[in-house]
């Protein structure tokens, strides 16, 4: 543990990319392989299953501080992080605990039901420990042990310290291990441990930064739509069928309209594409649905008849990585696409399942006039790809770049403030904004990102001088302040009041020109739909 609560505080005091490498690397060449194991699985995501509620570790905390509920939750508020809360208003060790990381997780992951001995356990643990190891321990028992490290970083650490190429790494940590089923040596080590499940590193795209003239020739590219669904890898390997996300979740039981792949793609095969809801069609046309209606798939732990009726699945295919159980991410993408062709051209059921279709144009002004179309076809942009490019892994910048709209946007009211957590945690970064209805003010959307520093110190000062009323964390504000808001869908929404639920809203600029009586109606907003 002492080891684990070094490199988090390290790493939480440092913005340094090259630091938090060299912190992992330390941290890698002198913990105990079963350490770095667990340490992996809770840096990749793969954190054991809670078994202490959070509501309990509060009403113990508070109990052992000797303060009451409302206390405990005013601290709360003030810190903006309950591990850190904790670790200040209980006594712990100064001398700390010599357990292993992967001791705590044995007794962790082996308490009984019985919230008796859970109390017991959690409170023996704080008074052993000190006040940063507590922080961590309430961090491991609670499943929110987040340190601001990508999983790039990790590998780039692992891999400069064992000698294996980076995407060697990736492969090998990818895919469905935890660390009560491997070990670090066989993981990390092992010629053959990749399972036929095992999806390749996803490749990623940067946003288009200049002008794209200045990426060359336009015939030196592809261009694609970009879609609005769930990016997924597609493996056949040993008769058998998986379907990946981007975000390491196996998703083939939530598509079973696609189970049919695992007849019609030769073992050996690995896909890359997009997830979403397609109106049933023919041929290669692509009428995609909006992207709500896969939400409600995602959600569901059993897919019913009728929830395949409503939200039909469907993949359109951009890529392929392994073709006939060798892998050809080395091969240019002009090369893939023409086998991506070949193998999309064998299949015999084609109803929900698409090719990609490239946008063709002369010039970058041509494609340009399709860039701008993207949103008739409910896409968010252009992908452009360039034509002699590997298959690469994570993100990287010159060969992938998405090139998408200009946002929608909606002039709106600041009418809820929160504080926000970590180094914000004293000042109100989360709003909620509204439109006029009839006359009154409706929330609609939220939003944390956009201000600058100086921006956030102004809103926050006002918040605090015009706050109307309080409930809990959240203070309603004076409707004075008007902002611009960027989103990149809006579509309707029975579980909200406004009756529009919208894509990633974020925060433009601060319309100091206008007046709260000048903000959007919704009336105007609920347009955009079509």
């Amino acid at each position: 543990m002492k080891l684990l609560t070094a490199l988090f505080t390290g790493l939480d005091s440092t913005n340094s990319t090259n630091d938090k490498v060299e912190l992992l690397k330390d941290y890698f060449l002198k913990a105990a392989d079963e350490d770095k194991l667990w340490t992996l699985a809770l840096f990749t995501g793969r954190r054991p299953k809670r078994n202490i509620a959070t509501a309990q570790i509060r009403q113990w905390a508070a109990e052992v501080a000797n303060i009451p509920a409302w206390l405990f939750d005013e601290s709360y508020h003030a810190v903006g992080d309950l591990g850190e809360t904790i670790s200040l208003l209980v006594a712990g060790n100064k001398r700390g605990e010599d357990k292993t990381l992967s001791q705590w997780f044995k007794e962790i992951m082996e308490l009984p039901t019985d919230d008796t001995v859970k109390k017991e356990f959690t409170l023996h643990s704080w008074s052993t420990l000190s006040q940063q190891e507590i922080l961590v321990f309430n961090k491991l028992l609670m499943g929110s042990l987040r340190v601001g490290v990508s999983q790039t970083l990790i590998v780039k650490a692992i891999a400069d310290i064992t000698y294996i190429p980076t995407h060697v790494i990736m492969h090998r940590i990818m895919g469905n291990w935890s660390p009560v089923n491997t070990t670090y040596e066989k993981l990390i080590f092992s010629e053959n441990n990749a399972e036929a499940s095992a999806p390749y590193p996803f490749y990623l795209a940067y946003p288009v930064e200049h002008e794209v003239t200045g990426l060359g020739e336009v015939n030196d590219w592809f261009a694609e739509w970009k879609w609005d669904g769930i990016r997924s890898q597609i493996i056949k390997r040993n008769g058998e069928l998986f379907i990946w996300s981007r975000g390491e979740e196996l998703v083939t039981d939530k598509f079973p309209e696609l189970a049919f792949l695992v007849n019609d793609l030769p073992d050996g095969t690995v896909l890359d594409g997009e997830l979403l809801c397609l109106a049933p069609g023919t041929g290669n046309e692509i009428q995609p649905l909006p992207f709500a209606l896969l939400q409600t798939r995602i959600s569901r732990k059993n897919v019913s008849k009728k929830i395949m009726e409503d939200a039909p699945a469907g993949l359109i295919l951009y890529d392929i990585l392994e073709f006939s159980g060798e892998d050809v991410r080395t091969k240019t993408h002009e090369q893939r696409r023409l086998l991506l062709e070949q193998l999309y051209s064998s299949l015999q059921n084609k109803r929900n399942i698409k090719l990609s279709p490239l946008i063709t144009g002369a010039s970058w002004d041509e494609l340009k006039q399709h860039q701008q179309k993207a949103r008739d076809f409910l896409a968010e942009g252009l992908m452009i790809k360039r034509k002699s490019a590997t298959y690469q892994s994570g993100r990287k910048k010159g060969d992938w770049w998405k090139w998408k709209v200009e946002p929608l946007t909606a002039d709106a009211v600041l009418i809820y403030a929160q504080k926000g957590h970590g180094k914000r945690a004293e000042l109100f970064t989360d709003y909620t904004f509204a439109l006029w209805d009839n006359g009154k003010l409706v929330s609609f959307a939220k939003a944390y990102s956009g201000l600058t520093d100086k921006e956030i110190q102004e809103v926050d000062k006002f918040i605090k001088s015009n706050t109307i009323e309080k409930f809990g964390p959240v203070r309603t504000v004076k409707p004075e302040l008007v902002f611009e808001l960027g989103f990149e869908g809006i579509q309707q929404s029975a579980r909200h009041k406004s009756g529009i639920a919208v894509r990633f809203p974020r925060i433009l600029r601060w319309r100091k020109d206008k007046k709260a009586e000048e903000a959007d109606k919704l009336e105007e907003i609920k347009k955009l739909i079509a």
